[in-house]
């Protein structure tokens, strides 16, 4: 297993929002890699615009497998929940990516669902079904990374991840401060998790 943080996801883990110098985007994952100590080098960020969970499972997750990083971050879901969604694919799909990750012995975090369809510009009774959607994405990741071991940053618990700077104008990404908070907060997950493997 090689010191090396792969990430895993839709645009929020390629770091829409978070515009780099030059073009592209930096988004938390280098932002994480810097706070970690990692060279470029060892940071991989496979996430792309539009990736649902299926998406990950087939194109994503053999790639990470075999970079047998000592790291995995994976944010992925809201695609589905926004779009195609079917509530026994979606459960199947977040076993499998995580119990995959998990098996491996590497750290492997993710992150809650927050309330995006409060800042979309929908009608309110789709409002209400994603809200629906998303507190069972919520309670099915709880119950995944509870029975995997991976490890939750639970953004939908911080009233921070409610303030209007924290998001882009699309409601959807977050902005170079939500970008740098979670960079920080997933930091913090991970340290926690190496210390109590290293006591354990």
């Amino acid at each position: 297993m090689s010191a090396g943080l792969v990430a895993l996801g839709d645009s929020f883990v390629e770091g829409r929002g978070d515009p780099a110098t030059g073009g592209g985007y930096r988004g938390w994952v280098a932002r994480l890699g810097g706070q970690l100590g990692m060279r470029p080098a060892a940071v991989r960020n496979l996430g792309v615009h539009g990736a649902t969970t299926t998406a990950v499972v087939a194109a994503q997750l053999p790639s990470a497998v075999a970079a047998r990083s000592n790291v995995y971050g994976v944010v992925v879901g809201v695609n589905d929940l926004v779009s195609d969604f079917e509530p026994d694919r979606f459960a199947e799909n977040l076993r499998v990516i995580f119990g995959t990750l998990c098996d491996s012995g590497a750290t492997v975090f993710t992150a809650s669902y927050p309330d995006i369809p409060a800042r979309l510009p929908v009608p309110d009774g789709f409002r209400g079904l994603l809200r629906e959607r998303f507190d069972y994405a919520n309670t099915t990741l709880a119950e995944v990374t509870a029975n995997t071991g991976a490890e939750l940053l639970d953004i939908a618990a911080r009233p921070e991840w409610e303030r209007a700077e924290v998001w882009t104008e699309d409601g959807l990404h977050p902005s170079p401060l939500g970008h740098r908070l979670f960079a920080a907060g997933a930091a913090e997950v991970i340290a926690s998790a190496t210390a109590t493997n290293v006591a354990a």
